[in-house]
């Protein structure tokens, strides 16, 4: 080592020194490991079942069925073109993880909070909404107190996650399959009176409930609530891209991981839940009115009973509780990379039990169902991630610059003032779009920042020996 490689490893945390590329040998196609890893998130009911609600009248079919879909294929093309592509670019070219990556935005010292340990920590918490509702649709058919369901749920999806993204494909390679074949079922019972489906008569309907509340949707209010629902459900997972991207043989692996696991997959998965709803609706064309509608809800979960019956349902509804079980094990699976990364002299399972362990305490008292909107809080925080992630890429002719000394301002203040938009809609101020927005502002003011002279210096990586 030279004194140049003293001086930079001396300002440079271990957990960057420390840092190994993913070889070449151990990368597979797309179909193998980011497409159906990717896939298994979005068949997760908790995903498409809201996909037509938005807290008005008409919900995201206010405006027909086909602005509904068009809504919802713009907000998968900005998933995969925004939120993934850049990330999972800078993975396949490094082959190190996001909170490696992470330091050319937000510095050596800063990339080990954001986006570094903070995902971590965050996906503990997404675990644990995962473990508390899957074990109490669980504990419903099974002959087990749902506690228990929790602590082995916990356990399991937390060593699956432990053991790598290609352990973690194959759990998402099968299970899966049930639903998405649940949705194809239900399409395929109310598909034949989507054409029958009148936004208006539905409008109308569900106003006679609420004469109060707020009005319809229009078309570009549509698109914002989907945008909104979409890219804020997808953040987080956008920027985990870098981690898919260590995996992927070229660029080819990573354009075609994101567009069918990604975009093709929220398309399909929200899609056709758009389209169950509105065949719902459309079925009672000739007695749609309050009384209906009151019993009735946008959920195409909720309306499994009324399409397939109460007995049959319940099995239904069990069978999507078990296939929740690929999401668990890739909030696992990240959060195992950032303890990894971030704390690469604490052993992985010490750090990744006691996460596990936080999860299921969290899922058993219930306190986990409470914290829901602080999670919302912080995965619209990854929008202005992305977008100052985007710029850095383009920025640097598309290659990764090394880590940056110390917290890098023109990470941090594109982080903040982005994420000043993708809270506001939580403190009740109407920001359409807002996920997007806060994108476009971390992305804006980056690339003013680094004209304005505000990156700190880049830190060169000490040459390691063969």
């Amino acid at each position: 080592m030279n004194n140049q490689d003293k001086q930079s490893a001396g300002q440079l945390p271990a957990f960057i020194t420390s840092a190994t590329p993913n070889p070449a040998t151990n990368r597979a196609p797309w179909y193998k490991n980011t497409a159906p890893t990717y896939a298994g998130i979005f068949l997760w009911f908790v995903f498409w079942q809201d996909a037509a609600k938005a807290g008005a009248p008409g919900g995201t079919l206010a405006a027909g069925v086909g602005w509904a879909l068009v809504s919802l294929l713009i907000a998968a093309l900005v998933c995969h073109f925004l939120f993934y592509l850049v990330p999972g670019l800078f993975g396949m070219k490094t082959g190190l993880p996001l909170y490696i990556v992470g330091t050319s935005t937000f510095g050596a010292q800063g990339g080990f909070l954001m986006p570094g340990f903070l995902m971590g920590v965050l996906q503990f918490g997404w675990l644990g909404v995962n473990i508390y509702f899957s074990s109490l649709a669980l504990s419903a058919m099974i002959p087990v107190k749902a506690q228990i369901i929790m602590v082995v749920w916990g356990v399991l999806a937390a060593f699956v996650g432990l053991k790598g993204i290609q352990y973690v494909a194959r759990v998402a390679t099968w299970l899966p399959l049930i639903p998405l074949v649940v949705l194809l079922w239900l399409t395929a019972k109310t598909i034949g009176h989507v054409g029958d489906f009148n936004p208006d008569t539905l409008i109308a309907a569900q106003k006679a409930l609420n004469p109060t509340g707020p009005g319809a949707l229009t078309a570009m209010g549509v698109l914002a609530v989907m945008l909104t629902y979409v890219v804020g459900f997808f953040a987080t997972a956008g920027a985990a891209g870098v981690d898919f991207g260590t995996n992927s043989r070229d660029k080819n692996d990573v354009q075609m991981g994101g567009l069918i696991g990604v975009a093709l997959a929220i398309l399909v998965t929200a899609g056709l839940s758009l389209l169950i709803v509105a065949g719902v609706y459309g079925s009672l064309k000739t007695g749609l009115d309050a009384a209906a509608t009151k019993n009735l809800s946008l959920s195409s979960f909720d309306l499994i009973p009324v399409v397939l019956g109460e007995g049959t349902a319940k099995w239904v509804m069990f069978l999507l509780a078990v296939a929740a079980f690929p999401p668990a094990c890739f909030s696992s699976f990240i959060a195992a990379n950032s303890f990894k990364t971030t704390l690469p002299k604490v052993n992985p399972f010490l750090s990744v039990g006691i996460g596990a362990a936080v999860s299921i305490v969290l899922a058993i008292t219930g306190l986990v169902a409470k914290a829901i909107s602080v999670f919302v809080i912080i995965g619209a925080s990854f929008g202005p991630i992305c977008g100052a992630m985007m710029v850095d890429y383009l920025l640097s002719g598309g290659k990764w610059t090394g880590p940056r000394a110390g917290f890098n301002p023109a990470g941090w203040i594109s982080w903040a003032l982005g994420f000043v938009v993708g809270i506001l809609p939580n403190l009740g101020v109407n920001v359409p779009a807002a996920p997007v927005l806060a994108f476009a502002v971390g992305a804006i003011v980056y690339f003013l920042c680094a004209k304005a002279g505000l990156q700190s210096p880049v830190v060169p990586l000490p040459q390691k020996s063969s």
